[in-house]
């Protein structure tokens, strides 16, 4: 018969397995929830771009874009930017102007959540990583900087907003 410390042994060593099995579950259920948030999130956007596009009023094509340097979307011109030197933060998306205008005014580094926060919108997951794709659009495009992981600050300053 076994002893008392034994058995105590023989059981501590039986949960600590389980509590091993269940952190590899939960870190595999993790990782999978980041990729579906993150495939919510870029589905959100397209969902908003969209929007966007349909509900924009129907105009001629801006002077200057021919069948070569633009392209129609549902009836809506669309003119393709040539260069990013081109970029002008007027041209942009509400949201994305809102989010230029944020940093312009305080001129603090930010996270997204923060970013959300001013914004009004809401803090929940979706919501941040739809801000996070937001804001690495514009490091990509040189408006925004992101010194550290998850920290945007201004860079654009050059741009003339």
């Amino acid at each position: 018969m076994p002893s008392l410390m034994e058995a105590l042994e023989s059981r501590r060593v039986e949960v600590l397995g389980q509590a091993e099995r269940l952190r590899e579950q939960i870190a595999g259920l993790s990782e999978e929830l980041s990729r579906a948030e993150e495939r919510l999130a870029r589905l959100q956007i397209a969902r908003e771009t969209v929007e966007e596009v349909l509900a924009a009023p129907s105009s001629p094509m801006p002077p200057g874009v021919d069948g070569t340097g633009g392209a129609s979307v549902g009836g809506v011109a669309v003119a393709l930017v040539k260069a990013e030197a081109e970029l002008d933060a007027t041209v942009m998306s509400p949201e994305y102007r809102e989010i230029i205008a944020l940093f312009a005014a305080s001129g603090a580094a930010m996270r997204c959540k923060e970013v959300c926060q001013h914004l009004g919108l809401g803090t929940e997951p979706r919501h941040v990583e739809g801000m996070r794709s937001k804001l690495k659009r514009l490091v990509e495009r040189g408006i925004l900087a992101e010194p550290s992981s998850g920290l945007f600050k201004v860079d654009g300053r050059e741009l003339g907003w």
